[in-house]
């Protein structure tokens, strides 16, 4: 048995399996241009405060880096209908743009885009449970969002342009 779960743990160890752990991100100060109840903003800054070496600031001033938002759209398009002409299959598409500049406008991130989709069933015997359902799925891809903008703002490595002075 002891054997086994030596084995168990090797093969773990070896395969490179990693916590995610806290995203570093490439600047000191961070301003994020969202309004305050953007859903997408609250996430971005409750994941850089939890871990991480970045620091929020509230002003622009006062930020290396001012993350904006460019695009934001949320679409929902029937896949299919039964022989009825009743809706079987929705897509759920979240299209999100962003882009990072310095205090003076200059890009350190040039414009780029983020598309999450989502596929579900529909049921007009279900409506109630069909809504909830997509709710969740809104949510879902939100977090995910999140989690991805932090991946991308932790890998790239900023366009920090030349001062002609």
């Amino acid at each position: 048995m002891r054997i086994v779960l030596l084995g168990i743990a090797l093969l773990l160890s070896a395969c490179g399996f990693q916590l995610r752990g806290a995203y570093n991100l490439p600047y000191e100060s961070l301003y994020i241009d969202l309004p305050p109840a953007s859903i997408i903003g609250a996430g971005l800054k409750r994941q850089i405060r939890a871990g991480g070496n970045t620091r929020l600031v509230d002003e622009k001033q006062e930020a290396q880096a001012i993350f904006l938002q460019v695009t934001e759209l949320r679409e929902r398009q029937i896949l299919s209908l039964n022989t009825a002409g009743q809706v079987r299959e929705i897509r759920l598409r979240f299209r999100y743009a962003y882009r990072v500049v310095d205090q003076k406008g200059r890009e350190l991130v040039q414009t780029t885009g983020v598309e999450l989709t989502r596929d579900a069933t529909y049921d007009d015997s279900a409506v109630l449970a069909k809504t909830q359902e997509e709710a969740l799925l809104w949510t879902n891809m939100e977090t995910d969002l999140i989690q991805q903008l932090l991946r991308r703002l932790a890998a790239v490595k900023p366009n920090v342009p030349a001062d002609p002075y």
